[in-house]
């Protein structure tokens, strides 16, 4: 095997000190000369027509400098989400948003925004406009949004409300596959709103230069691709324009892929309006109700196997909430039915999902995108049919579950799986021997274990576009800049992309600097997201890695007077492959034995003798990456109170195969990040509306996200099974701590309760509601 001198090692990470201290910068901290703060006007109406908007009471306030609505601004459609610059040529992005329209569609939509000296003097402004609204029928359901006498939200030509083409697709003959089964479980499940409620709320600071030119400091996760959608919006051409962030991002988990809500065009419609500056930042209560959330709606499965375990045929479908506007909604459910399908081993499978427009806040992109809905469904019927056939949950899925070489139904192959490694390492630290011995008749606390298994992506090809690009210039006293187009959102970017260079290269850590998330310093990518940063950006990092240790052996090789296979890179010096020559004068300057002579010399000498003759070192990576299925086993022990229906999670054992761990502890962070998130997905976490769409939960206060103190006991697993297609091996592995959770915890609580939950969160009304609905 491989040995690394970088790859692979717990390296400190390079924004811990600056995030630690405060000083690390953010688009909120941002203030540049004469800058202007802006305020938006919402709807407090879930569907309207808004009649007149007068703001001439509001432009006579002292420090109003200019005030924006649907009559002076841009009349471009668009998306906010990165749709309308992912979609692949099969497929039409869904263009449904104005950034101010006539119409609202859900209470939250903007209706208008102000300029002023001060968000005190913004927020006054917004009191003065005086609105008339003509209201209009509103649906929040998106099975009642389908039905014939549902107001008509959008134009759609694949059918009532909704907004993308119908996803379908699958494989065998399905209904074969029923009546060859010997038992079939069916059910629906329906799932909740959730929110990413990341620490950072969406920003915009925006500046219009006097040429015309667009430069936005912002929370995107995608810099690139926002500049495509704000050319289009504002018919500038994408060479005048500059997306930045400053450098960090505060957490993203999908939300800030493409715009930050409509934060950026709104600044630089209101920074061309007053000719100075711009900075919008949401405040928590905006980010909740209009910035978009998880989807909602409801699964169906339908899954049939042999009386031996063989599974036979699985039937998915689903029908999202999309709430008011697409963003992501014709993506994701193709996403759900795609995970939900490739997990399992069998003939026959089909899938059929759209998402539907609601008079809600928009759904988008949020961490899993899809995969936890579809596996909540999917391994609740696996364990149902573990019961009925009589064979352990484990055993079960150990029989079905996809191998390298199986035919299935994603347009990728399937290069390398850890899974089952997964499920035994898992098992052995939940102590899945114990399940069924944990409870003594009559107790009040119930205790369960449950299990879920998964797979996701590691990037988004071939379901949208997907490629990256990557410079590395060594500079004149040997220190590497590598600049990729990529933000860190918190994930660690800007540590282990830089490991991945200084391994391909042969230079220490220290030696590698990066500049990121910036269009104007960094080629095109398509950003972070969909668990590929480290896997796709790095695939062109690694290229752009070797492209300049190649350049620099071949001069090396010349100036050494030894041939060009002889040599080698370690640690920044270039000796004869094989030789001890690189720790013997490490750190010693200039490395020779002699003029006519010479066996190891550093890079930094190297580059400064090339730089005297004209020459520098310029590495390129170009790259489509591949896609390859990270994988995870998921095991939660719960206790179920009785008299409270409080349900708590005491212990997680998660294994994932991320084929090679870059850096391990921040592999650990991302898995424990993803768990807890999953088991507020499960427990907690659900928006919820009045009877007339307001949403009721606007704060961190009101929403009950899982703290510290909610924290179960974390066991996080690192398997590696080395993909042939990644980066040193490496897979994805942002989203996948996120996917298993609400499935596993929900099959732990049917352990502990013998009550099978098909809604969720588990909270403890609904959970003591159907305790005692039991009892009778």
């Amino acid at each position: 095997m491989k040995t690394f001198n970088v790859v692979g090692k717990n390296i400190k990470r390079n924004d811990a000190l600056e995030k630690a201290t405060g000083k690390a910068m953010f688009s909120t901290d941002m203030n540049i000369p004469g800058m202007l703060y802006a305020k938006v006007l919402r709807s407090p109406h879930a569907h309207a027509l808004i009649k007149s908007i007068d703001t001439s009471q509001a432009e006579k306030i002292p420090g109003v400098k200019g005030i924006a609505t649907w009559e002076n601004t841009p009349r471009e459609l668009f998306n906010t989400s990165a749709t309308m610059t992912f979609t692949v040529p099969s497929m039409e992005p869904v263009l449904d948003q104005y950034i101010f329209d006539k119409v609202v569609r859900y209470v939250g939509d903007e209706v208008a925004a102000v300029a002023a000296i001060s968000e005190k003097v913004a927020a006054e402004a917004l009191k003065h406009i005086k609105v008339e609204y003509e209201l209009l029928p509103a649906v929040f359901d998106p099975l009642e949004a389908m039905k014939p006498e549902a107001p008509i939200i959008h134009e759609c030509h694949a059918g009532k409300n909704i907004p993308a083409e119908i996803v379908k697709f699958g494989m065998g003959d399905i209904e074969k596959g029923f009546a060859e089964s010997d038992i079939i479980f069916e059910d629906v499940f329906k799932l909740p709103i959730q929110k990413q409620a990341q620490l950072e709320t969406q920003a915009a600071l925006a500046q219009v230069g006097s040429d015309g030119s667009i430069t936005v400091w912002s929370t995107t996760q995608t810099p690139h691709p926002s500049r495509m959608i704000i050319s289009k919006i504002f018919s500038t051409p994408q060479s005048k324009i500059r997306v930045l962030n400053p450098p960090y991002v505060g957490g993203g988990f999908g939300v800030r892929i493409g715009l930050s809500a409509k934060a950026e065009p709104i600044a630089v419609a209101l920074s061309k309006l007053t000719g100075k500056p711009v900075k919008i930042v949401y405040t928590r209560e905006e980010d909740f109700t209009s910035s978009d959330t998880r989807h909602g709606g409801y699964v169906w499965v339908k899954l049939g196997c042999k009386n031996d375990g063989t599974f036979q045929a699985m039937e998915l479908k689903s029908a999202l909430n999309a709430g008011a506007y697409c963003s992501f909604s014709g993506e994701t459910p193709g996403v759900l039915g795609a995970m939900g399908l490739a997990v399992y081993r069998m003939e026959h499978m089909s899938y059929y999902g759209h998402s539907v427009y609601t008079n809600f806040t928009p759904s988008g992109a949020m961490r899993g995108f899809g995969n936890p809905q579809a596996m909540f469904a999917i391994e609740a019927a696996v364990d149902t049919i573990a019961e009925r056939i009589g064979m352990d949950p484990l055993e079960l899925r150990l029989k079905n579950i996809i191998q390298v070489g199986d035919n299935w139904c994603l347009p990728y192959t399937c290069g390398s799986t850890g899974l089952a490694e997964c499920v035994e390492k898992a098992a052995k630290v939940i102590g899945w021997e114990r399940r069924g011995t944990l409870n003594e008749p009559g107790s009040k606390i119930l205790r369960g274990i449950g299990m879920g298994v998964g797979t996701h992506c590691s990037n988004a090809w071939p379901f949208c576009v997907d490629y990256d690009n990557a410079i590395i210039t060594v500079q004149q006293d040997g220190s590497i800049l590598l600049a990729v187009g990529v933000p860190d959102i918190g994930t660690g970017t800007s540590t282990t992309l830089p490991q991945l260079a200084a391994e391909a290269i042969g230079v220490e850590m220290s030696q590698v600097n990066m500049t990121f998330g910036d269009t104007l310093t960094t080629p095109f990518d398509i950003g972070s997201h969909a668990s590929r940063t480290l896997y796709a950006a790095g695939t062109a990092v690694v290229a752009a890695g070797n492209d300049v240790r190649k350049q620099i052996l071949e001069y090396a090789a010349v100036v050494m007077k030894i041939a060009l296979e002889r040599l080698d890179i370690t640690k920044g010096i270039i000796h004869i492959s094989g030789s001890n020559e690189a720790e013997s004068c490490e750190g010693s300057g200039i490395c020779r034995s002699g003029e006519e002579s010479m066996t190891h010399i550093s890079v930094r000498e190297l580059v400064y003798h090339a730089h005297l003759r004209n020459k520098q070192f310029i590495g390129i990576g170009r790259t489509i990456p591949p896609n390859s299925p990270p994988w995870h086993a998921h095991f939660y022990e719960v206790e179920v109170d009785t008299e409270t229906g409080m349900v708590k999670v005491v212990k997680v054992a998660a294994a994932h195969d991320v084929g090679k761990a870059v850096n391990p502890m921040i592999v650990e962070g991302q898995i424990e990040g993803g768990v807890l998130m999953g088991v507020g997905y499960a427990t907690s976490e659900e928006i919820k509306i009045s009877a007339k769409g307001k949403p009721l939960h606007t704060s961190y206060h009101k929403y009950l996200l899982p703290t510290a103190m909610d924290a179960p006991e974390i066991h996080a697993i690192i398997v590696e099974s080395n993909d042939p297609s990644g980066p040193y091996g490496a897979k994805g592995v942002g989203e996948c701590g996120m996917v298993l959770s609400a499935a596993a915890i929900g099959n732990a609580v049917y352990d502990a309760t013998g009550i099978r939950f098909n809604e969720i969160p588990l909270t403890p009304e609904r959970v003591y509601k159907r305790l005692q609905e039991n009892k009778k």
